[in-house]
């Protein structure tokens, strides 16, 4: 047993804190958008891989408006 706190998110968590759902966070990992960590089966998303996204998303959008 780790006795080490673990920042790491799952899928669904990320995607409660995205508003998004699961298939769409899911898809938004598999292709690479999102970061991850595979963890055995599972993959875990480090909260800065989220901050990356969203920043990305901002800037994007922020582009569209200014263009």
């Amino acid at each position: 047993m780790s006795l080490r706190a673990t920042p790491e998110k799952t899928t669904a968590e990320v995607a409660v804190m995205l508003g998004y759902g699961l298939s769409k966070t899911k898809m938004l990992v598999l292709t690479g958008e999102i970061r991850s960590i595979k963890d055995g089966r599972n993959r875990r998303i480090l909260p800065r891989y989220v901050d990356e996204y969203v920043e990305r998303r901002a800037a994007e959008a922020e582009q569209e408006w200014s263009a």
